[in-house]
């Protein structure tokens, strides 16, 4: 749990946060600042959310506009983009490398279009289009306004086309803006292989953020980015107690008023035993879905389940200090010049891998350089079941260390889900994680939790006319 004076807790894998009272709000009148809030989860929304609900119920600090909230936390907490190392690609049909990256930019946008004509370069501007639009959920979170569903969002981020988006798959929706089936094959499946172990049968939404991925302007934190979490926590100054929530359930209490009010019991175990507390709000910032949690919910009418449809993919992350075999990847380069980072794959049924990839030190020395393959090094292999010795021995010539990490990493996007969970289970019983099912990523765990702080904040003081408003764009404009 995390602890902050407005306390806050939060648990480690799944975990409790609260506020204690502040003096000033976002919104002075109505009532008083809720006395305790919950958070349920400590990876990037949990802490993120913390973060914002401490702006909202807190101490008033404003966001600069149109500011990315990932770039924003780093910038906030005096952390440094990891210096960028130079990288090049890679294309692995499963027997030669069908494609290789150039040094020049010039001649890779040649080979892109001798072999698929305009295909890459209108791939572009459709990412480009989609992000536009996508951007403007900044400036409705910078004018303090909040949805009640994943849908509602995307809805007021890109109208009926988002969601027209999110409920079909990348490749209905690429062949519908004419590109061709070669290009979705050999270009668009390898990049949704690495980014979701998964194929242009996902939904289109999370296809484009998957491209959108694809971008060399893309960063890391130096250190590693977990220290945007670790920071969010320290700046809200909170005290991380280990915990696993069983229950949450929702209790009747008289307030001063003489009504009742509603209140969440969150039960959970420590290393100190069982225990339990009471929160006005409490936010879920963890999956509920099979093999992710195991809340049960108490009291609720109607009841609540404690795990929605869908399931979360495996990915089995392999980590292997040792000699790369080139010749595995259909290569007779020589070793020494084989400077490759990143092999992405296309669909290939006997191929076990989705991805291998070079690995640099969190922190880049001044100094550094990647080592060729004629040189030991750190390869990453994404897979979607564990390797076998025989399939290790074929990629490395050697090696003398291995790590292996199995975890639900996203949602199983293929066929795409025709609805989400909502943002709000209960009167003010929120669910960050329900975003994941358009589409995972950092920065839209963050957007959601950035959303349910002021959907929170909206909901307790009554401020109806900031939450699912329609148009926001165009009524906008003139302000921004």
């Amino acid at each position: 749990m995390f602890h902050l004076n407005l306390p806050l807790r939060t648990l480690v894998i799944l975990g409790i946060c609260q506020f204690g009272r502040r003096g000033l709000a976002s919104a002075p009148e109505v009532r008083d600042q809720p006395k305790k809030i919950a958070i349920v989860g400590a990876g990037i929304g949990g802490t993120a959310a913390a973060y914002f609900l401490r702006q909202e119920f807190g101490a008033g600090v404003k966001i600069v506009p149109l500011n990315l909230h990932m770039k924003h936390f780093v910038d906030k907490l005096g952390l440094n983009p990891r210096k960028d190392v130079p990288s090049k690609l890679a294309i692995f049909d499963g027997k030669e490398l069908m494609f290789e990256e150039s040094d020049w930019f010039i001649v890779n946008i040649l080979k892109l279009i001798w072999q698929y004509g305009l295909n890459f370069l209108r791939m572009y501007i459709w990412v480009e289009g989609i992000l536009d639009k996508f951007m403007r959920i900044y400036q409705y979170q910078q004018f303090g306004y909040s949805f009640s569903s994943v849908d509602r969002l995307l809805h007021a981020m890109g109208g009926d086309a988002f969601l027209t988006l999110a409920n079909q798959t990348l490749e209905e929706a690429m062949m519908g803006e004419g590109f061709s089936q070669s290009f979705l094959n050999d270009i668009v499946a390898p990049v949704a292989r690495v980014n979701y172990g998964q194929s242009v049968r996902i939904n289109g939404f999370v296809g484009a953020v998957s491209l959108a991925g694809a971008d060399a302007g893309l960063w890391a934190v130096d250190g590693g980015n977990k220290r945007v979490c670790s920071g969010l926590l320290y700046h809200t100054k909170a005290e991380l107690i280990k915990a696993r929530v069983t229950a949450i359930g929702v209790k009747h209490r008289p307030s001063k008023m003489g009504n009742s009010v509603n209140l969440y019991e969150v039960s959970y175990v420590s290393e100190s035993g069982s225990a339990h507390s009471l929160y006005d709000i409490v936010i879920l910032a963890t999956p509920l879905h099979q093999g992710l949690s195991d809340i049960s919910f108490v009291g609720f009418s109607p009841p609540l389940p404690s795990h929605f449809p869908g399931r979360y993919q495996q990915t089995v992350t392999t980590l292997v200090h040792g000699l790369l075999n080139v010749s595995f990847l259909g290569s007779s380069a020589d070793p020494a010049h084989f400077l490759f980072s990143d092999i992405l794959t296309t669909e290939h049924k006997p191929l076990a891998i989705n991805s291998l990839s070079s690995l640099d030190p969190v922190s880049i020395p001044a100094d550094y350089a990647r080592p060729p393959a004629s040189r030991p090094g750190v390869w990453k292999v994404f897979s979607p079941q564990p390797l076998t010795q025989e399939q290790l021995a074929a990629m490395f010539l050697r090696w003398d260390a291995v790590s292996e990490r199995r975890w639900l990493a996203y949602p199983a996007y293929s066929p795409p889900h025709r609805a989400t969970p909502p943002f709000q289970l209960h009167e003010r019983l929120y669910y960050l994680s329900g975003v994941e099912w358009a589409a995972s990523a950092m920065e839209m765990s963050a957007i959601s939790a950035r959303n349910l702080a002021l959907l929170a904040h909206h909901r307790w003081h009554g401020h109806s006319a900031k939450v699912d408003q329609e148009d926001l764009h165009t009524r906008l404009r003139g302000e921004l």
